[in-house]
């Protein structure tokens, strides 16, 4: 196993503009290697986001780290306790693709990403005159579903991780679908079969991966999400032999019961895992002093570690949505939209996702969340770049879209791994409608951002159904969201006002507040309504309610026309 302090070999290190940066992924990123490190702001600014009458403390001269790794890539951030990023430093990792509908990372790069962006973020930090010591905890925060299995005696992963946005496990959700007690599978766990939780890919390891069975009959499996692997290396490894999770990464794997936080036999049954054959993650909190240990090697060694959150909820915390009704949409490589229903779960009827979006704490209630999820968001404007050649730079499709007043006509219905919530498509493709001999780049390039802001209308509509109430506005974060053509589409096309922080390192935010909680930096929701609320961009719709109605009446018929594009036997070659 390899030292958990490596060095960097294998990813290339890239900066983040402060008005680039993003809660998620980096789809819309510079292509290129910018060095910023440091976001550095005069005491004037900090003073908006900080109500010195309210608290007392000198908020912005304590600081808490988060790591947050994403789908393409990690970073680092350390903010003082006003929400002000101080210090960070991102890299990418390589994204391996070695069939159609594949998907995977290298789980050691994974680790090396973080132990780097930490490194790397450290030398500014201490640059600017702070030492290690003024740094009270960190947070953590990473892309969730994305499946791990490694040997709990030595640490060696024994398959490459298998991102959330792959597709192998169709054919096997086909038929764990005709199994009995599938139907009663939503209820106790808030989300149904698809090729999305960590459970199906666990189910497909074992049976595809001579290494990982072995392991398993022998009881030598450890499994778990990326946080699980992340916290088990920054532990020791073998030599800390901590296997800890929290609620939130716990409840997209679909072997926790939504409503006891705990693991369910009913479910290990269903997938036909023995317990006893196989080292789970214990789930705890997701803030909590103890429980998620410290840093055993590099810069900051010996630093507590207090929180833990899957990206999304991370996003939630970020945007300080702690009351029922508050809801958020990241724009990273997918969308994701959340929304708080509160202390009690609901589970949805119109094709959501129910999950945990975060518990603060053994003293305090989890609190439940709706979620829909969008499979192509910031990725449909890498297609429109890396595969069709339309920039060389993903920051500039909206100039590309402000070329032309509208989409022309063209509707892109981006299902390049089916559809996700609430359609629940697997046999769509990416398709377009509507070209003509006039049709323009500029056209498809709007097509490409209004398919992301079409699904969140589809989703915020099943969540109407679901929770009885209409969203009044809608807090936004991730790389499209930098886009003031998307975000504006998004407001006309939903009928409410959007709102874009100015700090769009959401994500990271999240951990940094949820470690906070974990040390009593905070001890109320209250104290954080000023968080990160200075100098937002609000959207509101400039297109009546009747257009707005007309262009998404379009966009359906689209999705219905794409629907069933493959059949069975396209299905099962694309997942072989």
């Amino acid at each position: 196993m390899r030292l958990p302090f490596p060095s960097p070999k294998l990813t290339k290190n890239r900066f983040i503009f402060p008005d680039m940066a993003e809660s998620n992924d980096d789809d819309l990123q510079p292509s290129s290697t910018h060095e910023i490190t440091a976001t550095q702001t005069h005491d004037g600014d900090r003073s908006i986001l900080q109500d010195e009458d309210h608290r007392n403390d000198n908020l912005k001269d304590r600081y808490i780290g988060a790591i947050d790794q994403g789908t393409t890539s990690s970073r680092f951030i350390i903010f003082d306790c006003t929400g002000v990023p101080v210090a960070s430093y991102q890299t990418e990792f390589r994204q391996i693709h070695e069939h159609s509908g594949w998907h995977e990372h290298d789980p050691l790069e994974l680790v090396d990403s973080v132990y780097t962006c930490i490194e790397e973020a450290m030398k500014t930090f201490l640059a600017l005159g702070h030492s290690k010591c003024e740094i009270e905890a960190i947070g953590i925060t990473s892309q969730r579903e994305t499946t791990l299995v490694w040997d709990w005696q030595t640490g060696e992963p024994l398959h490459n991780a298998i991102a959330w946005p792959d597709t192998r496990t169709k054919q096997l959700v086909r038929e764990l679908k005709e199994q009995p007690g599938a139907e009663e599978l939503l209820n106790i766990c808030g989300i149904p079969l698809s090729t999305y939780p960590s459970s199906v890919t666990l189910v497909w390891m074992l049976r595809n991966c001579p290494e990982v069975q072995r392991a398993y009959e022998e009881g030598r499996l450890a499994f778990g999400t990326v946080d699980s692997w992340l916290l088990w290396n920054l532990n020791g490894g073998p030599d800390g032999n901590r296997l800890v999770t929290d609620v939130t990464n716990a409840s997209r794997t679909m072997f926790m019961n939504l409503h006891t936080l705990q693991y369910d036999d009913r479910l290990l049954d269903f997938f036909q895992i023995d317990r006893s054959k196989i080292r789970l993650p214990k789930i705890v909190p997701s803030s909590d002093p103890d429980e998620f240990g410290r840093v055993s090697n590099g810069p900051l060694e010996g630093v507590r570690i207090t929180s833990c959150l899957g990206d999304q909820s991370a996003a939630l915390v970020g945007h300080c949505a702690f009351t029922p009704g508050s809801a958020k949409n990241t724009y990273g490589t997918g969308c994701f939209l959340l929304y708080n229903v509160g202390e009690t779960p609901v589970i949805s009827k119109h094709g959501l996702l129910a999950t945990v979006g975060f518990q603060l704490g053994r003293k305090r209630k989890p609190v439940y969340a709706l979620e829909g999820s969008v499979a192509v968001a910031g990725s449909g404007v890498s297609f429109l770049m890396n595969n069709m050649g339309f920039f060389r730079d993903s920051r500039k499709v909206s100039e590309v879209a402000a070329t032309v007043p509208d989409n022309g006509g063209c509707v892109f219905v981006t299902a390049f791994s089916g559809l996700f919530a609430p359609y629940w498509i697997d046999d769509a493709k990416g398709t377009i409608f509507g070209i003509t001999q006039h049709t323009q780049r500029g056209h498809i390039a709007r097509a490409t951002m209004e398919a992301a802001c079409f699904q969140t209308k589809a989703i915020l509509d099943a969540m109407e159904m679901d929770s009885g109430h209409k969203l009044t506005e809608l807090a936004v974060d991730g790389g499209m969201s930098n886009s003031d053509i998307c975000m504006q589409s998004q407001s006309d096309i939903i009928q409410i006002p959007v709102e874009r922080p100015a700090m769009h390192e959401t994500t990271a935010l999240g951990a940094a507040i949820a470690a906070g909680f974990a040390i009593d930096v905070w001890k109320e929701f209250d104290e954080l309504k000023h968080m990160n609320r200075a100098n937002r961009t609000t959207f509101t719709p400039k297109i009546s309610k009747p257009q707005s109605a007309k262009m998404y009446k379009k966009w359906s018929k689209a999705v219905e026309m794409s629907r069933g594009w493959l059949d069975v036997d396209e299905m099962d070659s694309e997942s072989a």
